[in-house]
C-alpha cells in the first residue's frame, strides 16, 4: 500500500505529485535508546493525556482550570485572620474554664449524661467522674476550635503554606492497559489485525517510530475505516514495511529541522503562552498557545509592522505544523514569501518555485493547470486587474475577464496552449500582426463562434476607456528579462498547478527580493485567486489544504475575500498578515476582519489600526469599582484630639471609604491599549474554530 488515498486523487495520475526540490536523504533509523523501552521518549509523548480544552489551548499534558477565577484572601489578612480567631477561641475556653460565663454550658452535660454514668466516692468511681467530666470539656473544645478554625480559614492556612512543605512527589503513573494503550494500537486489535498491531508496537518500543510516522499510519488506518483501502492491503504494507508503510510521495519523515512544539495526536502547534493578566479569561491564564487545522480552516489574519515577528513566530512555525501534516497525509500547503524571508530549508518542501532565479527547477504556471478559457480569464483577470475594481470603474474583473477570454479562447482553439506573456501583452495591446494570423487561422479552421469572440474584441479596442490597455500594462510586469525564463507555455519548463492540492503536496514560492514589488503583488493576487478556485472543486476535501502568505500587500481585492469566506466550506484555509491595514482599501477592512475567523493584532499598529479590531472585537459587560475617600469630621473635642494624633502619626487625614459597584459595557480591547499597552513579542489574538466555537480576545506572549 503505497498511499492512503489521499496521495492518489482520481484523475490525476497523469501528473502525479512533484518530489522534492531537493533529493532527500535516505531514512536514517534512529539508534535504540540506552533507556529501558517503555520509557522511551516517543511512547512518553504518545501515552501523555490531551484533554479536551477550549480553542486554542495546547492540550499536550493540559491540566484544566477552573472557569472562573476563585477569590483569593491577601496573605495578610488571611493570617492576621487565622491569629485573631484562635486568640478569640482561647479567650472563650479560658472565661469557661474560669467560670466568669457561668455553669450554663453544663446543661447539655446534665440532659445528656444518665446518672449511671457518674461514679460514687471510692478510687473507682473518682476516675469514671475524671473520665465523663474530662470527655465533655474535651468535646466542648473540640467544638470551639472547629468553630474558630472555620472562622479563622485555618484550612486554607495549611493549603497554601503548610500542604506544599509536606508533599510528597506524585506516584509514577501506573503502566496504560493494553486495550487502552495507544501504542499497542488497540483499534487494530479489535478488528483482528493483530500481527500488524505487534509489529507497530515493537517498532514503537525500539524507538523506531516517530510522531509523524504515528500520525501518518493514523491517517490511513481512517482511510480503512472509510472504505478507500482494503484491511488486507493496509496490514500487509505494515507488515512489509513497519513504521515506514504508507509513505508519502517524496518518502520523508521527518523534515529536516524543528523550530516549534508540535503535538501531531491533536495536529497542534504551540506558539507562545497565554499570559497571566487580568484581561484574558481565568481558565487561559498562563496555558499554551496552539493553532491546528480547526483552527487554520477558519484562516487567520496577523496584523503587525515590521520586526513585530510575523514571520518567525506565527509564519514559520504554521508553515512547518502543515509540512508535518502533508508528510502525515493530512494536509497541502502553498507558502509564498520573498526570496530570502526564512520560511523554511528547501528540504522541507516538494516544490520550490524560485520566480525569477534562474536555477528555479519548477515554474508557476499562468493559467493555474486549467484547459478551460473562461476559467483562465477569471483567475488571470483577477490577478492583473483586481485591485483595480473601485478607483477604476471602467477596469472592473468582469469586464477583465471578458478581454482575456475573447483571446484566451481563440488563441487555444489554434495552437493547442494558452499564449505565453509576450504574445499576451501582444493581443492585448492590439498588435495588427499577431490579431491578424489568429484570425486566419481561424478562419481556415471554421470556427465562426470563436472568430465572432476576436471580432468583439477588436471592436472594443477602438472604443474609448478599453480595459485592454490596463491588462497591457499589468503583463508588461511580467513580460521581463528577469522572467524570460519563467510562466512558459509551451512545455519547455515544469510548472506547477495548484491543481495538485488533491494530493498532500508541500510548496513554497519565493517573490522577486526586491526591484519588482508590483509584479510581486501581482503574483501574490494570482496565487491566491487560484488557491481559492481550486479548493473548491477538489475531489479530495478529506485534506486539509493551507495557504500561507508572507505579505498579503495588494492582495485583498473584493473577490479575494469573498474567496477566503468559501474555503471554510472547502476544508482550507489561509494565513495573511499585513503590516497594517492601510495595506488594505478602507472598505475592505471591515469585510476581511469579519471573513478571518482567527484575528492577531501584534505588539505596535497603529491606534487606527486598533480601532477596527476594537469594532470587529465588541464590547463586554464588566464590573466597575468606584471608590470614594470621605473625610471624617470631628464634633467632639476628645474625637478631634484623635484625628490630630492619627494625622500627625500618618500624614494623612482620616477618611471613610465608599466602594461603588455596577455593570458597564466596554471594549474588549480598546484602540489605546492595542496601540500602547501590548509588550514587545505579545499580540492579542482572537480565535474560531470551524465549528463555530470561539476564544475572546488574549494577550499572548509568543516568545513563551
Amino acid at each position: 500500500m503505497d498511499s492512503d488515498g489521499t496521495q492518489d486523487a482520481r484523475g490525476t495520475h497523469a501528473t502525479p505529485v512533484p518530489r522534492p526540490a531537493a533529493p532527500p536523504d535516505p531514512p536514517v533509523v534512529p539508534p535504540r535508546p540506552t533507556r529501558a523501552p517503555d520509557s522511551s521518549a516517543f511512547l512518553t509523548w504518545l501515552r501523555t493525556p490531551r484533554p479536551e480544552a477550549l480553542p486554542g489551548v495546547w492540550r499536550f499534558g493540559h491540566s484544566p482550570r477552573a472557569v472562573e477565577e476563585p477569590e483569593e484572601i491577601p496573605t495578610r489578612q488571611l493570617l492576621s485572620g487565622a491569629l485573631i480567631a484562635f486568640l478569640v477561641g482561647w479567650l472563650i475556653w479560658s472565661l469557661l474554664q474560669n467560670g466568669y460565663l457561668g455553669s450554663w454550658w453544663w446543661i447539655p452535660f446534665d440532659l445528656i449524661v444518665p446518672d449511671s454514668w457518674r461514679g460514687d466516692d471510692s478510687v473507682i468511681g473518682d476516675v469514671g467522674n475524671a473520665l465523663v467530666y474530662r470527655g465533655y470539656e474535651v468535646l466542648v473544645a473540640i467544638g470551639i476550635m472547629i468553630g474558630v478554625a472555620r472562622l479563622g480559614r485555618w484550612s486554607e492556612v495549611w493549603h497554601r503554606f503548610g500542604a506544599p512543605r509536606f508533599r510528597r512527589r506524585p506516584p509514577a503513573p501506573a503502566a496504560p492497559v493494553p486495550e487502552q494503550d495507544p501504542a499497542e494500537w488497540p483499534q487494530l486489535r479489535a478488528v483482528g489485525a493483530v500481527d500488524a498491531a505487534e509489529r507497530l508496537a515493537a517498532e514503537a518500543r525500539a524507538g523506531m517510530m516517530r510522531d509523524v510516522d504515528h500520525a501518518r499510519l493514523v491517517r490511513a488506518w481512517q482511510s480503512v475505516r472509510s472504505g478507500r483501502h482494503s484491511l488486507a492491503t493496509f496490514t500487509g504494507a505494515v507488515l512489509t514495511d513497519g513504521a515506514a508503510a504508507c509513505p508519502h510521495p517524496s518518502g520523508a519523515r521527518d523534515l529536516p529541522a524543528r523550530l516549534a512544539p508540535h503535538d501531531l495526536v491533536t495536529g497542534q502547534v504551540r506558539l507562545g503562552t497565554t499570559a497571566d493578566d487580568p484581561r484574558n479569561p481565568y481558565a487561559y491564564r498562563g496555558t499554551g498557545l496552539a493553532l491546528g487545522p480547526e483552527l487554520l480552516g477558519t484562516s487567520l489574519l496577523a496584523i503587525g509592522p515590521a520586526g513585530s515577528g510575523k514571520t518567525g513566530t506565527v509564519v514559520r512555525p504554521l508553515a512547518e505544523s502543515l509540512c508535518l501534516h502533508a508528510l502525515a497525509g493530512r494536509a497541502a500547503v502553498v507558502v509564498v514569501g520573498a526570496a530570502g524571508t526564512g520560511l523554511g530549508p528547501a528540504d522541507a518542501y516538494d516544490v520550490v518555485v524560485r520566480i525569477g532565479n534562474p536555477e528555479s527547477v519548477y515554474d508557476l504556471d499562468l493559467y493555474g493547470g486549467t484547459t478551460d478559457p473562461d476559467e483562465a480569464a477569471a483567475v488571470l483577470a483577477e490577478a492583473l486587474a483586481g485591485d483595480l475594481a473601485d478607483p477604476h470603474p471602467g477596469s472592473d474583473g468582469r469586464r477583465a475577464t471578458t478581454v482575456l477570454a475573447q483571446l484566451l479562447g481563440p488563441f487555444r482553439a489554434v495552437h493547442g496552449r494558452f499564449p505565453s506573456v509576450p504574445e499576451l501583452r501582444q493581443l492585448l495591446d492590439g498588435a495588427p500582426g499577431p490579431l491578424a494570423a489568429l484570425r486566419t487561422a481561424l478562419e481556415g479552421s471554421g470556427q465562426e463562434s470563436l472568430l465572432r469572440e476576436l471580432d468583439a474584441r477588436e471592436r472594443q479596442m477602438a472604443q474609448p476607456g478599453d480595459v485592454g490597455g490596463v491588462l497591457a500594462d499589468r503583463v508588461a510586469l511580467l513580460d521581463r528579462p528577469a522572467f524570460a525564463g519563467f510562466f512558459d507555455t509551451s512545455g519547455q519548463s515544469r510548472p506547477f498547478s495548484l491543481k495538485a492540492l488533491d494530493h498532500p503536496v508541500r510548496v513554497r514560492i519565493d517573490l522577486p527580493a526586491r526591484g519588482h514589488a508590483d509584479a510581486s503583488r501581482m503574483l501574490t493576487r494570482l496565487v491566491l485567486a487560484q488557491f481559492t478556485a481550486s479548493v473548491a472543486v477538489r475531489e479530495d476535501r478529506s485534506l486539509f489544504a493551507c495557504l500561507i502568505l508572507d505579505d498579503a500587500t495588494g492582495a485583498v481585492t473584493p473577490e479575494a475575500v469573498r474567496g477566503i469566506q468559501r474555503l471554510r466550506s472547502g476544508n482550507a484555509g489561509a494565513v495573511l498578515t499585513l503590516r497594517s491595514l492601510d495595506d488594505a482599501p478602507r472598505p475592505l477592512r471591515g469585510p476581511l476582519l469579519g471573513a478571518a475567523g482567527c484575528r492577531m493584532a501584534l505588539s505596535g499598529i497603529t491606534p487606527w489600526d486598533g480601532q477596527d479590531f476594537a469594532e470587529v472585537w465588541g464590547k463586554e459587560w464588566t464590573e466597575a469599582r468606584d471608590v470614594t475617600d470621605r473625610q471624617i469630621i470631628a464634633e467632639t473635642p476628645a474625637g478631634k484630639a484623635v484625628h490630630m494624633v492619627r494625622r500627625v502619626i500618618t500624614g494623612k487625614a482620616p477618611t471613610a471609604r465608599a466602594v461603588t459597584v455596577r455593570q458597564v459595557e466596554r471594549e474588549r480591547w480598546s484602540a489605546s491599549e492595542l496601540a500602547h499597552a501590548v509588550p514587545p513579542g505579545h499580540a492579542v489574538l482572537s480565535l474560531t474554530d470551524v465549528r463555530g466555537e470561539h476564544a475572546p480576545p488574549l494577550l499572548v506572549d509568543l516568545r513563551g
